[in-house]
């Protein structure tokens, strides 16, 4: 779907009307292709007194090839490709003054598309309440940033334990650095202890996994099938028989198979467990993207309509996770990702349904992923906002638009958005990022 109003606005007089009228402005976001460096521009590293974790990074990006500046040696004309902040050392509010001293002067130096990292301690794990509260002020900074520094920058906070390892740390800098991270805006992630393995090669960080994506026909099933072959994992494309044409086309397109399986079938699982043991023996990663919408108001809304939505969209999951489990095909290392939804988080009228589905994928990644931890296998899910899909296009104008609109980056994402989100939570070296739920919205304002 194109957005009309996003391409008007990167004409000459586009971006005159824009200027006059003070219209939202969409920028041109910097997205993935094969090959691309993580960064445009060099990147400014600083640190607060006493933090752990400014010489893992200056060593993980150096070996990324990124080129590194402090704030010693930059120069007031330079421009940046992202601002990297380790605050994991601010132990008292009266220290947070250090994240002004270093963000200030480079309000305006980033590039187009930059990328602002902060780093701090899961306040869970602080040892003093005071250090627990300044590390929690530190989402207020990240998400005002993601909403003032514009041009298409986005701004991270990540959570790093004390007993995580370099590979966890180096996977969430490569995503949230590179413009596979385009949508992805405002969030928290946690980096904890798991299974994380470091690829051969990065550009194919998924080389030599089985991965099972449901509802892979169309949309962001079939945009992440693509992106996940692409990064060389084998995948499985399932859903519905009626599905079947444009789900061949997909699995043909990717080199992946085809499985042709009504998830809400009584013997689906089974079924589906007994075709990845035959033909694979396991299946290193379980992204349940399959879902559908039956949308009236709650007053309106028959018994229907609501049941197969919550069945399809959370209790299809719920019994596939169980068997999976049960026969051990998901193996340590394994990952199972969710596709959730900011309906689950903040509501939408006429989608009671489908936001208590929604909320209900995240509420089995909090449940399931403590209980997973010891099998080293981590549970994650995506958060999709206002995403270019044929569903949305059928929305009306007035409203579309509105959706189109309301997040820092002023546009909504794309299908491939979600997949390379998705992709990073798949990645073995992504394993000990666990318990998250990662919101695709462009930093969307609704349930921020």
């Amino acid at each position: 779907m194109t957005d009309r109003y996003a391409s008007f606005v990167q004409s000459a007089a586009g971006r005159a009307l824009v200027k006059r009228l003070g219209l939202p402005d969409p920028p041109r976001l910097r997205r993935h292709h094969p090959g691309d460096p993580l960064l445009t521009g060099p990147a400014l590293l600083g640190a607060a007194v006493g933090g752990r974790l400014a010489e893992p990074v200056t060593a993980i990006l150096t070996a990324a090839g990124v080129e590194l500046r402090d704030t010693g040696t930059a120069a007031p004309q330079d421009r940046f490709g992202a601002l990297v902040y380790d605050a994991t050392g601010i132990t008292d509010s009266t220290q947070l003054r250090q994240l002004y001293d270093f963000f200030h002067p480079q309000a305006r130096a980033l590039l187009p598309s930059g990328r602002v990292i902060v780093l701090g301690t899961p306040p869970s794990e602080c040892p003093a309440p005071r250090e627990a509260t300044a590390q929690r002020a530190l989402e207020g900074l990240v998400r005002s940033i993601g909403k003032e520094f514009g041009r298409g920058t986005t701004a991270q906070l990540v959570q790093v334990t004390g007993d995580a390892n370099d590979t966890s740390l180096e996977s969430a800098l490569r995503f949230l650095l590179s413009g596979r991270s385009a949508y992805v805006s405002g969030q928290v992630i946690r980096v904890g202890v798991g299974a994380a393995s470091a690829p051969a090669d990065w550009d194919r960080p998924l080389d030599g996994q089985v991965v099972l994506v449901t509802g892979a026909a169309r949309g962001i099933g079939a945009a992440l099938a693509r992106v996940l072959a692409r990064d060389g994992a084998q995948v499985v494309a399932l859903d519905v028989p009626a599905a079947g044409d444009a789900l061949a086309a997909v699995a043909n397109d990717i080199g992946g198979t085809a499985v042709q399986l009504d998830l809400t079938a009584p013997d689906a699982p089974t079924r589906l467990a007994d075709h990845l043991a035959s033909r694979h023996g396991r299946v290193d990663v379980v992204v349940h993207n399959a879902g559908i919408t039956r949308d009236k108001t709650l007053g309106r809304m028959d018994a229907d309509r609501w049941d197969q939505v919550i069945d399809v969209n959370l209790s299809s999951q719920e019994r596939i996770n169980d068997v999976l489990l049960e026969r051990e095909l998901i193996p340590a290392g394994g990952r199972i990702i969710g596709v959730s939804s900011i309906a689950g988080i903040a509501g939408n009228r006429g989608q009671t349904n489908y936001a208590t589905s929604k909320a209900g994928v995240i509420g089995l990644v909090d449940s399931l992923a403590p209980a997973l931890r010891d099998r080293n296998i981590s549970v994650n899910a995506v958060a999709p906002g206002f995403i270019e899909t044929r569903m949305t296009a059928r929305i009306p104008l007035v409203v579309r638009e509105a959706g189109r609109r309301m997040n820092s980056l002023a546009q909504g994402g794309l299908p491939e958005d979600v997949a390379e989100t998705i992709g990073w939570l798949a990645w073995p070296a992504s394993g000990a990022v666990s318990g998250n739920v990662v919101r695709v919205c462009g930093q969307s304002l609704l349930g921020a």
